[in-house]
């Protein structure tokens, strides 16, 4: 199994549904194949996600219905929508509600190639992005409530004496937590400091 993980094809139309798993194996890309949202959705716990390929019109559970399901467990699971001839009104919704991208049918085989390779990188950012999030965070976390104080002075861009003074100890003593900031954050400048509140606070804001 790929370290990016599998694409997973969403379609009632079996020679739809071989035809892109053929396709896409045939380019190095693990993908599997799914006769339904439902079927999906059931075995989604067991699956390794990379992204989705999904037509928006089938049968029971529509592709819109299944973006707005899975947006709502990962807001970073690059969805691509499938939308044949007259759909583009439904291809307008599907991003507005969060889909990675739409591909009309018929689409060539580069298209949809090119898509795919786009959403995967895109995962594969994302899922960085979250793990080095992580890791400010705890990091951020480790500090001590003096060493959190001067932290905020710091990334609020007081100098050390004015730190001293809003906290009422001495600017010696705000160097030594200072040092204890920077070592415990990782960080080489003050630059790395305030990029790493910014994280933060986009945490702190649900983003």
């Amino acid at each position: 199994m790929s370290e990016i993980g599998q694409v997973h094809i969403i379609d009632d139309e079996d020679a739809i549904r071989d035809s892109l798993v053929f396709l896409l194996t045939s380019a190095a890309i693990d993908a599997v194949e799914h006769s339904s949202a439902e079927s999906f959705l059931e075995a989604l716990p067991e699956l390794a996600i990379g992204c989705i390929v999904t037509d928006v019109r089938m049968p029971g559970m529509s592709g819109i219905d299944l973006l707005q399901r899975l947006r709502a467990a990962d807001k970073h699971l690059p969805v691509i929508v499938m939308t044949g001839h007259g759909d583009i009104p439904m291809a307008v919704e599907a991003l507005k509600t969060g889909a990675f991208d739409f591909i009309e049918k018929p689409f060539s085989d580069d298209q949809i190639i090119s898509v795919v390779r786009s959403a995967l990188e895109y995962r594969t950012r994302a899922k960085r992005q979250d793990s080095d999030r992580a890791g400010i965070l705890a990091r951020v976390e480790s500090l001590t409530q003096r060493e959190k104080d001067v932290f905020e002075g710091l990334v609020a861009g007081h100098p050390n004496k004015t730190i001293a003074y809003d906290l009422g100890i001495s600017p010696r003593t705000v160097e030594i937590y200072r040092a204890n900031v920077m070592v415990k954050l990782n960080a080489a400048s003050l630059s790395d400091v305030v990029r790493m509140a910014f994280i933060v606070e986009k945490a702190d804001d649900g983003d």
